[in-house]
């Protein structure tokens, strides 16, 4: 796939605006949302207050990025009640995609270390989201039962099967915590690709290189009928689909 690779060193433009303009902007105003999320958990005991404010933050992280997002088969993302979401993972930016497209309130799973973080870690507790313990696999497994819980709870859950960030832009081996958690709650296992975003962040750079950003969403895998011993089989066809979504966002944009 084709991709629009920044130019090293950016022109000093896009550095100047991003030093000067988007980063002071984007630090403000992920506190000053941030603050008010965590203010409204002290009476939101649903999250349903403190994720309209991360959607809102979300939003505005894209338009301060300079980026034109858009989203294809939005139609997918309403075709179940509870699903498994699970997306690649290339930028810092592609959680503000992610909440900034998706229409409904879900919950995170992210490595437990962020929950260490002042202010992330505290903002990730009130809200509800799920830490995953990836010291040993039989921990992992454990913190994956609280994942499992809030999907049969009616609780959507997005997943980076990747668990970091690419160094390269492509896609990196896919650990098989959003099949297991499908297939345990036996909901849907919905494939998204994200196409653009690491162009506009790459991983250990700090200025933006706007440019067209998309978010593919693919049709829901069923898991009806699957048992764990299938994990494997249904992480390689979740890989497989977000490979194609991607390989047919590049040939649109051709």
């Amino acid at each position: 796939m084709t991709r629009r690779r920044p130019p090293d060193p950016l022109p000093r433009l896009h550095r100047w605006r991003t030093n000067v303009l988007q980063a002071p902007l984007f630090f403000l105003y992920t506190g000053l949302c941030g603050s008010c999320s965590l203010f409204a958990s002290m009476w939101d005991k649903s999250g349903s207050l403190q994720h309209r404010i991360a959607q809102t933050w979300a939003r505005g992280c894209v338009r301060i990025s300079g980026a034109r997002l858009t989203v294809r088969g939005a139609e997918n993302l309403l075709k179940q009640s509870v699903a498994v979401y699970a997306a690649n993972h290339t930028s810092y930016m592609d959680t503000p995609v992610i909440f900034s497209t998706l229409p409904f309130q879900f919950r995170i799973l992210a490595k437990k270390e962020l929950w260490t973080m002042p202010f992330i870690g505290w903002h990730l507790n009130r809200s509800g989201q799920i830490p995953v313990d990836t010291v040993s696999p039989n921990a992992t497994v454990s913190s994956l039962g609280a994942g499992v819980r809030a999907l049969r709870s009616g609780m959507p859950l997005f997943v980076f099967p990747e668990g970091s960030r690419t160094p390269d832009g492509t896609m990196q081996p896919f650990l098989a915590g959003a099949a297991f958690l499908a297939i345990r709650a036996q909901v849907p296992l919905v494939p998204i690709a994200l196409s653009g975003v690491y162009d506009l962040l790459p991983i250990h750079t700090r200025h933006f290189y706007p440019g067209e950003i998309k978010m593919s969403v693919g049709e829901p895998i069923s898991t009806v009928g699957l048992t764990i011993r299938q994990t494997g089989e249904l992480n390689a066809r979740l890989r497989h689909a977000i490979e194609q979504l991607r390989e047919e966002a590049s040939l649109a944009v051709r």
